[in-house]
């Protein structure tokens, strides 16, 4: 029988490594098959056992994850003391504001100005929608499929096609956002003349990390897979843009802080809630705590997260997501309306826009 560790490896190798990272897809199967090293890693709390915990700890602390398994292995087990305790102490706060591509459909059909309050905000890097650049792909469904309509395109056409939707958002931005698109997004002139007004920002996180601090940064980068350098580029460009009007990062628990931040939104703004990636890592209690919460708030509610994570959102689909895709369900109030790709590279809008 696979203990947890082996499983938790091998599901990562292949839902999340393969065909995004040759380099961790091996070493997670490796890590799999690895008695003494599982062994290691059933020593620490549940939580602390994630392999893109592990892979960014070996990389914070300069070991080896692109020399190959021998090496990593070697390494990791002559340094397990200083690995452990950099996992015990970090969290996996991937900070990917290429989320936002998948977000700013959804935030221009909102009441304006906005003010954002994201839930698990790591550094903050995905409440600046408005200060990225867009560009949107658009994919075609097969004849009688869930296209993009052709007033939207200007064209139709066979599954497998694509056509660029333009580029479009704040002038001479650091980071330019690329998505791929397919059913009725609602990309429409007005959004493309202009992005949602954000007019106040804030966060919640367990652990907020300093766009300020080199650390907090390093540790971040740590976190970009080996080969995206592309997702490094634009970490790099998003820290700058976040350093140059830092946000309100505030320290609590999610259900216990976000009362308190809606409370601070400012007359005459939409409060607006929203978070990816992060009810995961609740017990399913607190996640629908949270939800009871969130009913009770005033604003909206945007969730984007797997499928399974929250289950009055998972049962409205009108369709359920492609096997083994590992996609997200992007839901207004508990509503779904699109599926996403983790990181914001694709975006498939539900129905009509």
């Amino acid at each position: 029988m696979d203990s947890d560790a082996k499983g938790l490896y091998r599901r990562f190798a292949e839902r999340e490594a393969r065909g995004n990272s040759p380099v961790y897809q091996e070493l997670a199967e490796r890590v799999a098959q690895d008695g003494p090293l599982l062994a290691l890693l059933e020593r620490l709390p549940d939580a602390k056992r994630q392999p893109n915990l592990l892979f960014g700890a070996v990389r914070h602390l300069g070991g080896p994850v692109t020399e190959g398994w021998p090496a990593f292995r070697t390494w990791v087990t002559a340094h397990w003391a200083e690995v452990s305790a950099t996992m015990l102490e970090r969290r996996t706060q991937t900070n990917e504001a290429g989320r936002c591509a998948t977000l700013l459909p959804l935030l221009a059909t909102l009441p304006q100005p906005l003010a954002l309050i994201e839930v698990g905000a790591s550094a903050g890097l995905c409440l600046y929608p408005d200060r990225y650049r867009y560009r949107y792909r658009y994919r075609y469904l097969a004849a009688g499929g869930a296209g993009v309509p052709a007033g939207e395109s200007g064209k139709s056409g066979e599954s497998g096609e694509f056509e660029e939707g333009g580029e479009f958002g704040a002038e001479g931005s650091a980071v330019v956002l690329d998505c791929t698109v397919s059913g009725p997004v609602p990309l429409g002139a007005s959004l493309r003349e202009r992005l949602p007004e954000v007019v106040w920002r804030a966060g919640i996180d367990l652990n907020p990390l300093d766009v300020r601090v080199e650390e907090d940064v390093r540790w971040l980068e740590s976190l970009v897979w080996p080969e995206q350098t592309h997702r490094l580029e634009r970490l790099r460009g998003a820290v700058r843009i976040a350093r140059a009007e830092p946000p309100l990062l505030v320290r609590g628990d999610l259900n216990a802080t976000v009362r308190e931040l809606v409370a601070r939104v400012p007359a005459g703004a939409t409060p607006v809630v929203f978070h990816s990636a992060v009810l995961a890592y609740l017990p399913p209690e607190a996640r629908e705590e949270f939800a009871a919460t969130m009913r009770d708030l005033p604003g909206h509610w945007i969730s984007n997260e797997a499928v399974s994570v929250l289950p009055t959102v998972a049962g409205r689909l009108p369709r359920p997501a492609p096997e083994g895709s590992g996609l997200f369900v992007l839901a207004l109030d508990e509503q779904p309306v699109a599926f996403t790709g983790p990181h914001g590279q694709s975006l498939d809008w539900f129905g009509a826009a």
